[in-house]
């Protein structure tokens, strides 16, 4: 036998003489106008990867993409792969403010995780590649970066290898010459296509309001409220629009962003607006990498993007939720691949 009563202000049933508490229908309806709310705005991940007609993403592609992604012999000094700036165990990046590339240079801007960047506008802070097959090109003869002479080099190491021979055959079945530039890019990208990464706030929008805590929720709710929603939105919570940085007040920064790709005016300082997801891991912040706090960065962009000052409470509930955008990274793509020996053909390495 149960019945029903109020003991210290709550609902409760006493079941065999134990009092078996209710959520409160208060904060049961809160909790839905909060998920109601952040639905409109924000979207989950998706469970598999994307597959352009472009470039469909496919087991035997993915399998190669991963060897190139970790390989080093596609670097100048054979010491530098992708893998280097954007390392799978620290979350996509390498922490450092700017990355270190062929000679110990030190490249112009921070390195952006590669995590969930399928779903970006574009690639790189300017946005210069429209997409990762695109992108993946670039390091590769960036000569501050991996530095090959030029996209010939890259297909002759790869061709020099016969287990890459087999494997671009198995990725490429429809094609005349498997190996080519075009083609390692593709690897590489529907390789990086897998590397999705749902958290606990993917649950929320799904409907388990329980996924989040109480500061989480309040954190969320301050994050809509003060506008940061303008630009940190969608599936990436971010990564879908360019911003200028330093809209209310100017960010001290001598980088000119989009101009220097489009030469227009309205450029100056415009960037992608970086995603939030696994913001928590990913630092130093913004495109200089010159902020190593969350709860700062959190701060400047109140005051140089909205002009509004966060009190210290206010910016560690935002803090708060945002550290639930820290998904888990696929154990399949951070697990080392056994990579193809040389050949006695294969390219020495450039010191």
């Amino acid at each position: 036998m149960r019945r029903f009563v109020v003991f210290a202000g709550l609902s409760a049933f006493v079941v065999g003489g134990a009092v078996i508490f209710m959520a409160s229908s208060a904060a049961s309806k809160k909790d839905q106008e909060l998920l109601k709310r952040a639905r409109g705005i924000f979207k989950p991940l998706p469970k598999e990867p994307p597959s352009p007609e472009s470039n469909p993403t496919t087991p035997e592609k993915v399998k190669l993409g991963k060897m190139l992604y970790y390989d080093p012999r596609l670097s100048r000094s054979g010491f530098i792969s992708c893998n280097s700036c954007h390392n799978l165990a620290t979350f996509g990046v390498d922490n450092e403010e700017t990355s270190i590339g062929h000679r110990w240079q030190l490249g112009p801007r921070n390195a952006p995780t590669v995590l969930n960047a399928a779903f970006h506008i574009a690639q790189f802070w300017d946005g210069r590649a429209k997409d990762l097959e695109e992108q993946a090109k670039g390091p590769i003869i960036n000569p501050v970066e991996m530095a090959m002479p030029d996209s010939l080099q890259a297909v002759k190491v790869i061709k020099s290898i016969p287990e890459y021979v087999e494997l671009f055959k198995k990725a490429f079945p429809n094609s005349k010459d498997p190996i080519t530039y075009d083609n390692i890019a593709k690897a590489i990208a529907a390789f990086e296509r897998t590397l999705i990464t749902p958290s606990r706030f993917d649950r929320f929008l799904e409907g388990d309001v329980s996924a989040l805590t109480d500061e989480e929720k309040e954190g969320l709710k301050l994050f809509m409220d003060k506008g940061c929603t303008a630009c940190h939105n969608g599936m990436g919570v971010g990564g879908h629009m360019y911003a200028k940085f330093g809209v209310v007040k100017p960010y001290s920064s001598k980088d000119l962003g989009r101009y220097e790709i489009t030469k227009q005016e309205s450029d100056k300082h415009v960037f992608k607006v970086a995603s939030l997801r696994n913001v928590a891991m990913t630092y130093p912040y913004f495109h200089d990498g010159k902020v190593w706090d969350l709860k700062q960065a959190v701060k400047i962009m109140a005051d140089v993007q909205l002009g509004m000052k966060l009190s210290d409470k206010e910016a560690k509930k935002i803090v708060a939720f945002l550290k639930a955008l820290t998904g888990e990274i696929p154990e399949e793509a951070r697990t080392l691949p056994v990579l193809p020996p040389s050949s006695p053909s294969t390219p020495k390495p450039e010191r």
